[in-house]
């Protein structure tokens, strides 16, 4: 089946280069992903009692999700490729997602949005790695 991400790539009209499309979609869509789960588990952090506990929690989350969400779009735009940049906001998303991801870990036997989260922040730094790997 086909996503919204995979059928856009193939109406670009141009070559997309010696990227791999396979881990270009898998990166894209665990971006977004990722950055809905990082909001949502800080929207369900708000909501714990024990909130103050939570504070370098949602901070994570929070910045993950905007460099998640920031990545996906980098990686949707092919117009004037720029290696070295797509490089760094990969390594940027990499890091944000270890980060909240290291996290929420240590939330999740507590909150089953944390233990989410982590999964997802987990998954979005190896298509982020995996990516990188390819056009290194």
């Amino acid at each position: 089946m086909q996503t919204t991400v995979s059928q856009m790539l193939e109406t670009y009209p141009k070559d997309l280069g010696g990227i791999d499309k396979a881990k270009l979609i898998a990166c894209i869509q665990a971006c977004f992903e990722c950055a809905q789960a990082c909001t949502a588990c800080a929207d369900a952090c708000l909501s714990e009692d024990m909130v103050a506990d939570l504070t370098k929690c949602i901070r994570a989350n929070l910045d993950c999700a905007d460099i998640c969400a920031i990545t996906g779009k980098v990686l949707s735009r092919h117009t004037g490729y720029d290696a070295n940049l797509t490089r760094a906001v990969l390594e940027a998303c990499a890091t944000a997602c270890k980060a909240c991801g290291d996290e929420c870990a240590e939330h999740a036997d507590m909150h089953e949005h944390c233990r989410l989260c982590a999964e997802s922040c987990r998954a979005c730094e190896l298509a982020c790695n995996e990516l990188l790997a390819s056009i290194s």
